[in-house]
């Protein structure tokens, strides 16, 4: 399984930003994806997660700002963040967690 995770960058804080994770070698339909983010100095936590039906289940500190979806079709999940914060600096990993596969991870930086 592989996964191409995109769409990170630098944003203002109260802006948005999307992003996407490319699945590919895996019957993506059917697999649990997350997003976890790492910030510097601390653990890898987990953001979201999307369930197969799409159910969705979001960290307390992204609820309300952060959205996950998945498009089938295109065996791609997204992530938009918005009203983003300085506290949302990490980078960004995207997981099959059925496969147990990671993406490369892509960085997020908010700041003025």
């Amino acid at each position: 399984v592989q996964l191409q995770a995109s769409g990170g960058g630098l944003v203002q804080p109260g802006g948005s930003l999307r992003l996407s994770c490319a699945a590919s070698g895996s019957i993506f339909s059917t697999n649990i994806m997350d997003w976890y983010r790492q910030a510097p100095g601390k653990q890898r936590e987990l953001v979201a997660f999307i369930t197969s039906r799409g159910s969705t289940n979001y960290a307390d500190s992204v609820k309300g700002r952060f959205t996950i979806s998945r498009d089938n079709d295109k065996n791609t999940v997204y992530l938009q963040m918005n009203s983003l914060k300085p506290e949302d600096t990490a980078v960004y990993y995207c997981r099959d967690r059925t496969a147990n596969s990671w993406g490369q991870g892509t960085q997020v930086t908010v700041s003025s």
